[in-house]
């Protein structure tokens, strides 16, 4: 009997690997990254674009006469109103334009930094630390199309960003708005988003954590805006030509509408992001380039407990807010000895003081200001409290809970470092107030006052954290609405003093029913009643959650 056997031809290659191409399946990703951000980029783009526009036409109410102009010019010729806004030379011809470029593109170009920086850190290392980017890479997929996906995103965001602004300003028909400002200051929020997208680009290669890389980005914007500030300040500007936000304030759109400086930023933006690519060749898919410390044989006895881990966890975001809100805390308790004469020619401004009540212009300003601190407290308390929510989608809170830990145990420790950590941020932030503020009134009674002013909003920060750990609990696909709460607070609390909000608005946020100190009394009544919302909406979230499956991978 035979036995025939056929040994079948290897089939010959067909030509180049598709693969080989670095960027091969960038366009793919672009689609998906944009499909994943269809409704996070349009809010951010959106909400930057309707807040400037605001802002224009507040500036033409508030300074429509050629008088009020005059006066905010001299109250903003010092270096503490430099600091806060920008270089001097926009002093010179201070028209509706002028005061966008002089007051607002400082700050908003940080909003735009922080969207770019996110839209990067997104689509790149957060991929790779849950695993995602292994996966597609697996297929024909470039080993740079993720990095070039999520740096387009960045760019289409900027660029519709800069449209937007550039129509709508033109449009508005405002005093010193001309169309080739209006392209101006559009383009320099696109060119300070690119560098600050490309310094993302850098750090993402270096830690193998997306909060860390964020992290690292965020420190480079502080540092950015701090040298701006310092350079208007000092008057000779120097250290504002190390800040690409002082290079797109020096563009001075509406003024000398000079495009150069944004040349600059161009150059460091390609600079940052090819070592951006050069560097993620230098790594493997997941790791970081700076290595991880070995720790110790044995974990601390902190580690073995739900507080510990979480506030291990939480550690590096909790120190950067902390000390965030100290330094501009600082800042405006620089100007505070100033706010009288800033804001007495200012009608609109002086009756928001008014309502508030106090026995000074700057108790009434200082109590409008904390209004600001305790938003950016909440942003970090609303962070904290859905902490739970990424441990979960990212599949570690599955080994954890299948141990004798109990659901309400290890919520609660995140809960706790939301909650006190808000508590210890506002603190900080009431200090830095406090001590910038007694140094330039000559009142060293402001110190305490300030601080317990902050530390007044905790209750609030608390019934912020519930509302967070409710939406967890029982819509966890619909967390990410807990943000509305720090915005709305910040746009009835602050903005709707100004423009005249009615008073209900404010109530309907936890941050309304805070007494204003130190313009108004203490009253530790509704401190009370936001606590026990607090702890009831803290118990209902947990009861949900201990209800609802875990999500697993």
């Amino acid at each position: 009997m035979t036995t025939a056997t056929t040994t079948s031809r290897a089939p010959a290659p067909a030509g180049p690997v598709a693969g080989g191409n670095a960027l091969a399946g960038t366009r793919t990703l672009i689609r998906f990254a944009l499909r994943r951000d269809r409704i996070r980029l349009p809010v951010w783009v959106l909400a930057l674009f309707l807040g400037t526009l605001a802002t224009a036409n507040s500036f033409k109410t508030l300074y429509g006469a050629p008088e009020d102009r005059a006066n905010a010019v001299r109250t903003m010729d010092s270096p503490a109103g430099l600091a806060m806004s920008g270089p001097r030379h926009y002093l010179d011809d201070y028209t509706v334009g002028s005061m966008l470029g002089h007051q607002m593109l400082g700050f908003t170009a940080v909003l735009v930094g922080l969207m770019s920086v996110l839209a990067v850190t997104r689509h790149t290392r957060a991929e790779e630390e849950t695993g995602r980017a292994e996966l597609v890479r697996s297929t024909v997929v470039g080993r740079h199309a993720h990095l070039a996906a999520a740096l387009s995103v960045a760019v289409l965001a900027n660029l519709a960003l800069a449209l937007l602004l550039a129509l709508g300003l033109t449009g508005m028909g405002l005093e010193g708005v001309d169309p080739a400002g209006s392209l101006l200051y559009g383009s320099a929020h696109a060119a300070v988003g690119l560098v600050f997208a490309a310094v993302a680009a850098v750090t993402v290669q270096i830690t193998a954590h997306a909060r860390g890389a964020s992290g690292m980005a965020l420190a480079v914007i502080g540092v950015a805006y701090v040298l701006r500030a310092a350079g208007d300040s000092g008057g000779n500007g120097a250290l504002s030509w190390l800040s690409p936000i002082g290079w797109v304030q020096r563009g001075y759109p509406y003024v000398d509408d000079r495009w150069w400086p944004l040349l600059l930023c161009l150059v460091l933006a390609v600079a940052c992001a090819a070592a951006g690519f050069v560097l993620s060749t230098r790594r493997d898919v997941g790791a970081g380039l700076r290595p991880e410390k070995l720790g110790r044989p044995t974990a601390s006895a902190a580690l073995a407990t739900p507080f510990g881990l979480a506030l291990r966890l939480h550690r590096g975001t909790l120190l950067g807010f902390g000390a965030g809100l100290f330094l501009m805390g600082a800042m405006y308790g620089s100007i505070l000895g100033d706010a009288e004469d800033m804001l007495k020619d200012i009608d609109q401004l002086q009756e928001a003081l008014d309502r508030i009540g106090g026995a000074g212009v700057a108790e009434s300003f200082a109590s409008m200001v904390m209004v600001v601190l305790a938003v950016v407290a909440a942003v970090h308390v609303v962070m904290a409290a859905l902490r739970p929510r990424s441990e979960e989608t990212a599949g570690r809170a599955e080994p954890l809970l299948a141990t004798g830990l109990s659901r309400a145990r290890w919520v609660g420790g995140h809960l706790a470092v939301a909650m006190g950590g808000g508590t210890f941020v506002l603190l900080l932030a009431g200090l830095g107030f406090g001590v910038s503020g007694a140094a330039s009134t000559g009142d060293g009674g402001l110190l305490l006052e300030l601080v317990g002013a902050a530390l007044a909003y905790a209750p609030a920060l608390w019934v912020t954290a519930g509302a967070a750990v409710v939406l967890f609990g029982w819509f966890p696909r619909a967390s990410a609405a807990a943000w509305a709460v720090p915005v709305y607070a910040f746009v009835v609390g602050y903005l709707g003093q100004i423009l005249r909000f009615p008073d209900w608005t404010n109530d309907l946020s936890p941050f309304g029913h805070v007494p204003r100190l130190p313009a108004a009394d203490l009253d530790w009544t509704p401190l009370l009643l936001l606590t026990l919302v607090a702890a009831g909406l803290v118990w209902l979230g947990l009861a949900g959650f201990r209800r609802r499956d875990l999500e697993t991978k």
